[in-house]
């Protein structure tokens, strides 16, 4: 089978490896039909990635076909499409034990601790797989980035009509806000980006969206004065970012981390005090995100279709990467198709 494989920063290899075995008890034999691409990959290709070693298969934003399994599940079939949750839990760990396996002490993330799904062929624990008979392959890949977006949103607990900053356009920003929308928030957008946000504005015209050039603080103050809003959630990774958002929060909010960075946050602890604000962090998501996106998608409450700006193929994809990891290239959300050994997409 086809594997595409970062050596090192800055270095693909399409390789061709042997194809797995049949699958053991728990597990599944998938196909991969669609690999999305994010920030994680991006950062990984340039060596900025925490927590990752080389060489490594990237690829954790999966849709797969069923090609066997020993599980008497209907659901899972054999040709069923799924979307793949890709945080391997230990399921033993303190952490897992109170129903927080996306924080598990153990926990390998396919495609960033271990070999994800740039690859044709691959073994999944069939807890790991979320089918859907009515989905395509691309919005499946594209529940995993879903996910992380309601997962933020369910741990800032949003009561509707609250006013929420999303600071940070890019995928699992626009993940936020969708999710936020959908909990009945009032959104307000804010980035650097201007081609970021006038996405935003097209996907979703009644919200509010700030360019944050210059002195964004300001510029929040300007349209909302002195009530700042009681949520804000940071998806950008951005240290700068993520150290600015404690000045955003109004009296008793909650300041919501949603991206990372390899280093340490500080804040002034007597203005924290003084407002009495709550930090959260959210990490990853867990088997009802899962289930809860799909539920959307299904029933037609999100469309996915335009936040896909980039497509290619297996065959494709080196060339393809050095484009779509330009910083010219306004990369949104790109997709790359399997295409199995011998055959064209």
């Amino acid at each position: 089978m086809k594997a595409i494989l970062l050596e090192k920063p800055g270095q693909f290899r399409l390789l061709e490896q042997e194809a797995p075995s049949a699958p053991g008890p728990g597990t599944a034999l998938v196909r991969v039909r669609h690999v999305g691409i994010c920030g994680t990959d991006l950062h990984a290709f340039r060596g900025e990635q925490p927590f990752f070693t080389y060489p490594r298969i990237l690829g954790h934003e999966l849709s797969v076909e069923v090609i066997a399994t020993e599980s008497a599940d209907p659901s899972l079939a054999v040709g069923t499409l799924c979307a793949v949750e890709p945080y391997f839990d230990c399921g033993t760990c303190p952490a897992c034990v109170r129903g927080k396996p996306n924080c598990c002490l153990n926990l390998k993330v396919f495609g960033v601790h271990i070999d994800g799904g740039m690859r044709e062929f691959v073994h999944i624990p069939i807890s790991k797989l979320h089918p859907s008979t009515s989905l395509s392959s691309e919005q499946l890949a594209l529940v995993e980035p879903l996910a992380i977006g309601a997962h933020a949103v369910s741990r800032a607990q949003l009561a509707p009509h609250e006013r929420v900053l999303v600071v940070g356009a890019g995928p699992i920003g626009l993940a936020v806000t969708q999710f936020a929308l959908l909990a009945g928030a009032q959104v307000t957008v804010m980035d650097i980006s201007e081609p970021r946000l006038a996405f935003c504005q097209r996907l979703w015209p009644h919200i509010a969206c700030l360019h944050a050039h210059g002195d964004a603080l300001a510029l929040l103050q300007h349209e909302v004065g002195d009530d700042l809003p009681p949520v804000v959630f940071d998806a950008t990774g951005n240290p700068h970012s993520m150290h600015a958002a404690f000045s955003y929060v109004g009296y008793a909010g909650r300041l919501i981390f949603v991206g990372l960075f390899q280093g340490d946050v500080s804040f002034h602890d007597p203005d924290f005090h003084r407002r009495e604000l709550t930090l959260l962090s959210s990490r990853n998501a867990n088997s009802t995100d899962f289930r809860r996106v799909i539920d959307h998608l299904e029933s037609g409450r999100i469309d996915i279709a335009p936040w896909i700006t980039h497509r290619t193929t297996s065959d494709t994809a080196l060339e393809a990467f050095l484009h779509w990891f330009d910083s010219k290239s306004n990369l949104l959300k790109g997709v790359i198709a399997f295409a199995p050994t011998g055959e064209t997409l």
